[in-house]
């Protein structure tokens, strides 16, 4: 119960974190819908507003100076209008529909790299090995996922193409 707590510190923090994650898991379905050529429309309805929420909500937990997590957060909310234009105002008319699913993998690897700072700072296991995420262990797992998500780019371009 401790970790979990260690986690999920605050009902503010708690709230927050766990809106990030349901972005994170509906953002994979979202995504992935797209790297396979579908449309998913539900998913990505879920994925987008789950990740402004959690973008926005980041700026009300407690902090006594601007962080970095305030400029992700900020990055995410400009990624995400891109994608909230591209998607429901352009209706991907045109290259609307790549400014869509670039701003849509942006937006989730976005949250994926505050998931794996927030794991390296939080889980005991992950903390040991990159304690200040300067080590090796913090790169590695940084570097791989961002060229997963640049993979994932490329191909999601490519596929989607999405019927009206």
């Amino acid at each position: 119960m401790g970790d979990v707590m260690t986690f999920f510190p605050t009902t503010q923090v708690g709230l927050h974190t766990a809106i990030s994650l349901v972005g994170i898991a509906a953002g994979v379905v979202a995504v992935g819908g797209m790297a396979a050529g579908r449309r998913l429309d539900g998913w990505t309805a879920v994925f987008l507003g789950t990740t402004v929420a959690t973008s926005f909500s980041g700026f009300f937990l407690p902090a006594e100076k601007l962080l970095p997590s305030h400029v992700v957060g900020a990055v995410s909310l400009v990624v995400l209008a891109v994608s909230l234009v591209a998607r429901y105002v352009r209706r991907l008319a045109g290259g609307w529909r790549t400014a869509f699913v670039l701003s849509a993998v942006a937006a989730l690897y976005l949250n994926v790299f505050v998931l794996i700072v927030q794991s390296f700072q939080k889980v005991p296991a992950l903390h040991a090995l990159a304690p200040t995420q300067s080590e090796p262990p913090f790169a590695v797992a940084q570097g791989a996922t961002l060229l997963a998500f640049v993979a994932l780019a490329i191909v999601a371009t490519s596929r989607y193409r999405p019927t009206a």
